[in-house]
């Protein structure tokens, strides 16, 4: 398997963290703009985009802040995405922060993804 390299990503976003987390936490919320639809059981969260399905373990979660999931296909690697919502002390800016990991010819690709993605949820919660 090839190693995959780390990156972060930065998304200003108008909208009330206690609401983001919604968006990112539950099945309903991710179902609303990450995944066609999300289930979950416990800890294991199934995703399914045009009708494939990838499962994914929830590491950790803190509420109103983020959340953590390692795909069950990277299960013995140190891979994870998280989605961490950031509000500047001063400012009161709220941005979602994607970390996430790709193999090096699939960084710009994974990155689009996350950029498709994040829109759709601005668009979801009318911020666009």
């Amino acid at each position: 398997m090839n190693e995959k390299i780390k990156y972060e990503l930065e998304f200003p976003i108008h909208a009330s963290p206690s609401l983001l987390y919604q968006y990112i936490s539950t099945p309903s919320g991710l179902s609303e703009w990450y995944a066609d639809n999300v289930n979950s059981r416990g800890e294991l969260f199934k995703f399914i985009w045009d009708g494939a399905e990838e499962q994914a373990k929830l590491l950790t979660k803190k509420s109103g802040e983020r959340i953590k999931f390692r795909w069950i296909d990277d299960e013995d690697e140190p891979y994870y995405f998280e989605i961490r919502i950031q509000v500047d002390e001063i400012t009161k800016d709220v941005s979602i922060m994607i970390t996430d990991f790709a193999e090096e010819d699939e960084v710009e690709e994974s990155k689009m993804l996350w950029e498709n993605q994040i829109s759709d949820l601005k668009q979801v919660l009318g911020s666009a």
